[in-house]
């Protein structure tokens, strides 16, 4: 793909994710445009094993967009980082095609383990912002992280996660679209344990009033019981004892 028409495509991209923009010049402005670029030339470095160079780019790309991509990274077409800052890509990670990344997302490892050590983000995945991705597993495809999630494991295609550490809330394994960025009404699966414990706790306060009210009833049988005894004892004291059946 030729300079003129990679930088086209990359214009489209972020006029397609952000309605603040305005204007196609404004693309140059952006942080993301600029680490994406710098990214592709410190990778082609990298890959040639200059490593030192394309250190040296990723390390000022830092400096200037608040923005960490390892050039060792493996990153597709379509990726749209908005605003930027605090931004980190680990250097065994694989991104696929249409990601979006909002701030603060990490990319990130678990440890000082050696090889593939970062996660895989399939095509069509959305992380919403200061989302922590941690380890080597893979997101699956048209999935969601919601904001502020810690994911640590595994998930699979047409998913969103929510939470710390990070819950998979299946959606009928449903494409989401890539314009879909919706970073609020996602699924909380603690609400919905919440509101699962509240509806048992009712169910049990109802069930334990049927008890206590089983009880009233005995009390008042036995109160009965023990009025029919105090009578019938009056009446056998009042006849002299002469009705011995009674």
């Amino acid at each position: 793909m030729g300079v003129i028409k990679y930088i086209k495509e990359e214009m489209k991209i972020v006029r397609e994710r952000d309605p603040a923009i305005k204007s196609s010049l404004e693309v140059f402005l952006y942080p993301s445009f600029k680490a994406i670029i710098r990214y592709r030339v410190a990778n082609w470095l990298y890959r040639r094993k200059r490593y030192f160079l394309a250190r040296w780019i990723s390390q000022r790309t830092v400096r200037k967009t608040g923005i960490e991509i390892h050039p060792g990274a493996t990153i597709g077409k379509g990726l749209f980082i908005d605003h930027g800052i605090g931004v980190v890509i680990g250097e065994t990670a694989i991104i696929g095609d249409n990601v979006t990344l909002y701030q603060g997302v990490t990319l990130g490892g678990t440890g000082k383990e050696k090889g593939k050590r970062h996660p895989t983000i399939e095509n069509n995945v959305m992380i919403s912002a200061g989302a922590k991705i941690l380890g080597s597993f893979t997101i699956g495809e048209n999935s969601k992280v919601g904001a502020g999630s810690v994911v640590l494991s595994e998930v699979p295609p047409n998913s969103t996660v929510v939470g710390v550490p990070g819950r998979i809330v299946k959606r009928d394994n449903k494409r989401i679209p890539r314009e879909d960025l919706d970073q609020v009404h996602l699924p909380d699966p603690f609400l919905n344990d919440i509101v699962s414990l509240k509806k048992e706790n009712e169910y049990l306060k109802n069930e334990l009033k049927k008890v206590c009210n089983r009880f009233d009833d005995i009390k008042r049988t036995c109160e009965k019981i023990d009025e029919l005894d105090r009578l019938l004892t009056e009446y056998k004291d009042k006849t002299g004892g002469q009705n011995e059946n009674l």
